[in-house]
């Protein structure tokens, strides 16, 4: 028989593991669909630079026609439709992970943007929407004079 020293770490450890695992389980399950939201949320990314704020929103495989983009009352509305390709008799899926269905994002504008010069680009599946800052907004340089 071998001695063990107890050790309070160790089943505090087992605890921590526990309580981790049960989270990690909770946080990977799948999201349920709802009737109020939307059936997939496509990526984004924001970026900022002097003159304008870009979104570009990942959508693969969807035609231009499906995204509609909106500007109403500060808020950049951008929703959509994916639609499933016809389904064939005689096929039978091994593994289908692409979404397809509706989305809905919004995004509230800051002040500093100008509503009437938003513009959208779709290419090869990404959104690009340009927000144009207003003149007052870009950061001016001032030469200082040296007396």
């Amino acid at each position: 028989m071998t001695l063990v020293r107890y050790n309070p770490n160790r089943v505090l450890s087992g605890i921590s593991r526990d309580f981790d695992s049960m989270l990690d389980s909770f946080f990977r399950a799948p999201v349920f669909k709802s009737d109020v939201c939307c059936d997939f949320m496509p990526n984004v990314d924001i970026v900022e630079n002097k003159d304008s704020i870009s979104l570009h929103m990942e959508l693969p495989g969807m035609k231009k026609d499906a995204i509609k983009v909106m500007v109403e009352d500060g808020v950049l509305n951008i929703s959509g439709e994916r639609k499933q390709e016809s389904e064939e008799k005689d096929r039978n899926y091994i593994r289908s992970e692409r979404v397809y269905g509706s989305f809905s994002r919004s995004f509230t504008l800051p002040d500093n943007i100008e509503s009437e010069k938003v513009t959208a680009d779709y290419k090869d599946g990404v959104l690009k929407i340009t927000l144009q800052k207003s003149e007052k907004a870009k950061p001016k340089e001032i030469a200082v004079e040296v007396n």
